[in-house]
């Protein structure tokens, strides 16, 4: 729960340091002047939103598995009962299909 919440938030506050950008890049084109830097506020909310949003990411992801050697043999021997030929495509060979080029120029 906490994590929906923190990237719900992440994405408001990208959503705001978005639309900020556009407003003020928007104001410097009606004065003239389209060279300029951004605000530091909008990229500090942006760079806030983006590290609130990893956080609510990690938060909220299922707790990682252990990988033991146990655990891979069992899951390789459920896969080795399976034919694994089925799984590659036979290809015939082409090279009676082509026009074979004639040298009696």
């Amino acid at each position: 729960m906490l994590g929906q919440v923190m990237l719900l938030v992440a994405t408001v506050a990208l959503l705001h340091a978005a639309f900020s950008t556009y407003e003020h890049l928007s104001l410097l084109k009606a004065l003239g002047r389209p060279e300029g830097s951004l605000p530091n506020d909008i990229v500090l909310e942006a760079i806030g939103a983006l590290f609130l949003a990893i956080v609510g990411a990690t938060v909220r992801s299922s707790p990682l598995r252990e990988v033991t050697w146990r655990s891979e043999m069992k899951r390789r021997a459920q896969e080795e009962d399976q034919d694994p030929r089925l799984s590659f495509a036979t290809f015939a060979q082409r090279a009676g299909i082509a026009p074979k080029a004639s040298s009696s120029l």
